[in-house]
């Protein structure tokens, strides 16, 4: 599994209410969801996001209620993976199930530029920052988490023969 795009990058403690506004909880739909996300941050998000692109933050990506519509908007958004210095806890289990790739790795979030394209190696957990032809070393995923999120998150995992 690889990915490859365009960078959006967010700083520290984004938390769930800003990827996706406790306002827009009234659906389970991903596309409504997707339609809203990061709208208090980046009002630009949603208008400039493509299929595949890299989402970038700081320490703690995901704070807050553990609401999993935020990852389900990040991945309906189109964002292939979620590159941070750290994770909460649940929105990085919440991301497992749905089957969203988020990957924790410091120095590339310190060295990555919004705009930059970059790819990831799910396999091997290289990330290449290819506007810069840096490369970084994350903790690849495990074949288990591989498997769920190939199969697209958890429950569809669980149901595959």
């Amino acid at each position: 599994m690889n990915a490859k795009g365009s960078v959006f990058k967010y700083p520290d403690n984004v938390d769930t209410d800003v990827i996706i506004p406790a306002r827009h909880l009234n659906t389970q739909d991903p596309k409504e969801l997707a339609s809203h996300c990061m709208e208090d941050i980046d009002k630009d998000f949603v208008r400039n996001v493509r299929d595949g692109d890299v989402m970038v933050g700081g320490w703690n990506f995901g704070c807050g209620s553990s609401r999993e519509h935020a990852p389900v908007a990040i991945k309906a958004a189109g964002i292939s993976v979620v590159i941070a210095k750290s994770f909460a806890r649940i929105f990085y289990r919440n991301s497992i199930n749905i089957g969203l790739p988020i990957m924790e790795c410091p120095e590339a979030v310190d060295s990555i530029s919004a705009g930059d394209t970059v790819s990831v190696d799910f396999t091997t957990g290289l990330i290449t920052d290819e506007t810069t032809g840096k490369t970084f070393q994350a903790e690849p995923f495990p074949p288990f988490i591989q498997k769920i999120i190939a199969d697209g998150g958890l429950m569809k995992s669980l149901t595959k023969k």
